[in-house]
């Protein structure tokens, strides 16, 4: 019989290798548990870096997108953060990131700022002035940012841009008073001749005649003026409706022409039209005649006493009609042409009284030529004449 210690030994050296096997085999699955945990747990910090990146990317994008220029600061003044619209407005093309106001920005003003920032804490609707050919106005918004203990952590500032609305309130406050002062020449003369024939002027037939003429006279410049501001402010808000429909821009041309004799006839001026048959537009007939009265009366009253005036028109690429009204007169000066069409502006201001004008024609051209979707412009050399010149959808 084999020794019991044998038995013995064999039995426990089969335990120990039964042991050992399961021990080792747990062992190997806790290695293998442990690295598919550190591979779940590298996913899980790539998805959340990933997810930290989009979002930055997405927070970066919302701050760039922003129409109004934001500036972050840290509790230094320096620059933490700066999104793409302030960066277009003041011209910066480097990092500033980390350097002084004064470093990143190279603006006075910006700067006496923010100093005015640390003393008051809050600002609102500061305005600047920024430097240039151009003159821009900004708007800006400020705030210290504190800390639960009320200390400064840095500012924000946001910027809005002011300029079109500054443009527009000096374009409103210069249009008032040139209407207030078309007004009162024509008033004044007509309240000054009343008086005069109040007080008696009105017993010499001669004399009250006369007055009575000029009268008359401020009364329809008056009623011009009226009828065109009104005609502008429709023009502009978009209460006139065009009716478009298919004109012989020759035909129109004769037309016109020939009810402008009289005037024309004062001035020795002739009135030749080149336009030839069959040129079509489409466009509304009645502000088409309009603009093209304005431009040939311009052409009689300011052209050289008996000269010529031409009228002429031909396709152009892109289904237009370029339509020019030319004279022989003096011309107009560069400065001026880049202002004609504006509201009020004259090149000579007593003449244009004299003849009558109100200073809103050119004005009235550009916003009916511009609501058929076409073009007008000016081109002219000093003793050599003016061409007005617009373009119409076929």
């Amino acid at each position: 019989m084999p020794d019991l210690l044998t038995i013995f030994l064999f039995i426990f050296s089969f335990l120990m290798l039964a042991l050992w096997w399961r021990s080792e085999k747990a062992r190997r699955e806790i290695e293998q548990e442990t690295v598919r945990l550190k591979g779940i747990t590298k996913e899980l910090e790539s998805q959340s870096e990933q997810v930290q990146v989009a979002e930055q990317a997405r927070q970066a994008a919302l701050f760039d997108s922003m129409t109004e220029g934001v500036l972050l600061l840290d509790k230094d003044a320096k620059v933490l953060l700066v999104n793409q619209t302030l960066e277009k407005t003041f011209g910066v093309k480097d990092d500033i990131r980390g350097v002084s106001i004064m470093e990143a920005f190279r603006f006075h003003e910006l700067k006496e700022l923010v100093d005015r920032l640390l003393i008051d804490k809050k600002l609102e609707g500061a305005e600047l002035e920024l430097p240039g050919l151009e003159k821009r106005v900004l708007s800006a918004n400020a705030s210290v940012v504190l800390d639960n203990k009320g200390d400064s952590q840095g500012m924000i500032l946001v910027f809005h841009e002011l300029t079109r609305i500054k443009e527009l309130e000096n374009t409103r406050q210069e249009f008032v008073a040139n209407v207030s002062h078309e007004l009162r020449t024509p008033l004044s003369m007509i309240k000054g001749y009343v008086e005069t024939l109040v007080d008696g002027a009105n017993n010499d037939p001669d004399v009250a005649g006369k007055f009575l003429g000029t009268i008359q006279k401020h009364t329809d410049r008056l009623a011009f003026l009226i009828e065109d501001l009104l005609t502008i402010s429709r023009l502009e808000s978009g209460q006139v409706l065009l009716n478009p429909e298919v004109i012989d821009v020759g035909m129109m041309a004769s037309k016109i022409a020939d009810e402008l004799n009289v005037k024309s006839a004062k001035r020795n001026v002739t009135i030749v039209s080149k336009i030839d048959d069959g040129i079509l537009v489409r466009a509304d007939r009645e502000r088409l005649q309009q603009v093209m009265i304005n431009l040939l009366d311009n052409a009689i009253k300011y052209g050289k006493e008996g000269g010529e005036v031409v009228i002429d028109a031909e396709t152009q690429p892109g289904d237009r009609v370029r339509v020019g009204v030319h004279d022989d007169g003096p011309g107009i000066p560069p400065d001026d042409q880049e202002r004609i069409f504006e509201r009020f502006y004259r090149v000579d201001r007593a003449r244009s009284r004299e003849q009558g004008g109100t200073g809103l024609g050119l004005s009235i051209v550009k916003h009916i030529i511009q609501s058929h979707g076409g073009d007008v412009w000016v081109e002219s050399k000093m003793g050599e004449g003016t061409s007005f010149y617009f373009e119409l959808p076929v």
